[in-house]
């Protein structure tokens, strides 16, 4: 049972990971992948679909949280919504939803290793960084045809757990040279119809399940609701991020953590093969007269 392998204390705690983790560039997906790794967890060896159905439980009480945190934006955002708002969104949401509608099970089968997760971090580290060092001088009233699909393409990258949803479109945005905090708002306005609409299909995917282990619903409830309270509680960091700050202190620490789990992941191998080193040198005991 799923209460066997996930106690009520890690659901809880993953669930109250997800909220700060996705409002943040640190990749949500990137952390629960990994910290119950790092902690030796047994949510690490539940099985994939498993893991999938409790993270979009996840995700539900994540979007559910953003919409009543965001509410006056996202009221304010629909009265402003004109048709090139409408071309913004579907250049910026194509991308990843051409390519989620044929690999998204692919993706996540070979790319949700713990291994394949920590370079997905590095290798957005490195993009945030260096993105992060592009000039100043355009603001989200100036998003064009060409930047909506280069954000999108950027989200299509984020499909990849530990790529990061938020940071990709970052450092997209910043890369094109928006302000910092115009490219939050860019970020965050485009990502939200995804994050909505993506946990609304798979939850939708999610209640046609007959399969589900006796106790699944237990764990999934208390970990949608530990992400809803988490990313209410965490709005403030959606204001630490719009102070115009750079994004490379957020790109250091997913590097440390991907290097913390890369290091740890080789200990653990090289602790796995010593016994057998060692039996190998074990001389043999046929005495040397008859060898």
């Amino acid at each position: 049972m799923l209460d066997e392998r996930l106690p009520l204390r890690h659901a809880l705690a993953l669930g109250a990971i997800q909220g700060p983790a996705e409002l943040l560039p640190i990749s949500s997906s990137g952390h629960l992948a990994l910290v119950p790794r790092l902690l030796d967890w047994p949510y690490a060896d539940l099985d994939s679909e498993l893991r999938k159905s409790f993270e979009v439980a996840l995700h539900a009480g994540t979007a559910l949280a953003l919409l009543i945190g965001l509410r006056h934006e996202v009221s304010q955002y629909a009265r402003d919504f004109s048709g090139r708002n409408l071309l913004t969104l579907t250049l910026s949401f194509m991308p990843a939803a051409v390519i989620a509608s044929r690999y998204e099970r692919v993706i996540e089968q070979r790319l949700g290793e713990p291994v394949p997760v920590a370079l997905a971090l590095l290798g957005g580290s490195a993009a945030m960084a260096l993105a992060d060092g592009s000039p100043q001088e355009r603001e989200r009233h100036e998003t064009r045809p060409l930047d909506a699909i280069v954000i999108g393409l950027a989200q299509a990258c984020a499909l990849a757990p530990g790529v990061s949803r938020n940071g990709a479109t970052l450092a997209a945005a910043r890369w094109r040279r928006f302000k910092r905090r115009d490219a939050n708002v860019i970020s965050r306005q485009i990502a939200l119809p995804v994050i909505v609409g993506a946990s609304i299909l798979k939850g939708a995917r999610l209640a046609t399940r007959r399969d589900l282990p006796e106790g699944v619903g237990r764990g999934m409830l208390a970990g949608a609701a530990a992400a809803f309270a988490s990313t209410l509680l965490s709005m403030r960091l959606i204001d630490v991020l719009e102070r115009g700050r750079s994004l490379r202190p957020y790109a250091a620490y997913r590097a440390g953590l991907a290097i913390t789990v890369l290091l740890g992941l080789s200990r653990r191998s090289g602790n796995a093969v010593t016994p057998l080193s060692t039996e190998a040198e074990i001389p043999s005991p046929v005495p040397t007269a008859v060898q």
